[in-house]
């Protein structure tokens, strides 16, 4: 690889910020490994970045399990040699009154939002402190800087990724580059998980006006790839039209 090249592992591959941030950065040069529940989409998307000219691979990946995200990032690195990126993804969005006390829901948020990001960063800090350097990239939410009625949960896991992320960037002391990708309202299938019909009405409304993933995917590309002295903290990306 030429320094500007890296290799890069995606979680949430599978559609929306995900896909999109994996078509951008492969466009760019760098080799990216993706990984999602659904490794059907995996493999198709895999084979449209191919077909382009692009390098990829993948692996089906549960984010839940600690052991399934530590396989993932070895078979990533037997693939392509080496770990410079990760892109913690994966996310889910079933969002609901506490009132409906939709405790199994609250449950998967806080397994794929918060353990899901402990997980990624657990399986590459070896890897990459070996290495001498690599870059940890976490998705976060505008609900990481708010919370409005039916978004508690989904907002405390937000907040918590926003601050699991500030965290890793103070102890990394510049050998780890931490950005945190914050998107407002974004084109994507997080909003099929509400089964609570008063939010799911909700946030079809909110979602009228919305950025197309690509919009995220452009954020992440322009962080990854700045030089390595060069650390992007934080982007928060809103659609112009919104106030949220």
């Amino acid at each position: 690889m030429s320094n500007d090249e890296k290799v890069v592992l995606i979680t949430g591959a599978s559609s929306g910020i995900g896909e999109a941030t994996a078509l951008r950065l492969a466009r760019d040069g760098h080799r990216v490994f993706l990984g999602a529940r659904r490794a059907d989409r995996l493999e198709e998307l895999v084979g449209r970045i191919t077909a382009a000219g692009g390098q990829a691979a993948f692996r089906r990946l549960d984010v839940t399990d600690a052991a399934d995200v530590e396989r993932f990032v070895a078979a990533a690195r037997e693939h392509f040699g080496r770990v410079d990126v990760i892109l913690n993804n994966a996310g889910v969005m079933p969002l609901s009154p506490l009132s409906a006390r939709k405790v199994d829901e609250w449950d998967r948020m806080i397994d794929v939002n918060v353990r899901g990001v402990l997980h990624g960063i657990s399986a590459v800090l070896p890897v990459m402190t070996a290495q001498g350097g690599g870059h940890v990239v976490n998705v976060a939410s505008v609900g990481a800087y708010e919370v409005v009625p039916t978004s508690a949960v989904y907002s405390a896991t937000k907040f918590a990724v926003r601050a699991i992320t500030e965290g890793l960037r103070q102890e990394s002391d510049g050998d780890v580059r931490v950005t945190l990708i914050s998107p407002g309202v974004t084109e994507s299938e997080l909003a099929e998980s509400i089964s609570d019909s008063g939010a799911r009405d909700a946030m079809e409304a909110y979602r009228a006006v919305a950025l197309p993933a690509s919009a995220i995917a452009d954020a992440i590309g322009y962080a990854v790839g700045q030089p390595r002295e060069v650390d992007v903290n934080e982007i928060i990306v809103r659609p112009a039209a919104s106030a949220q």
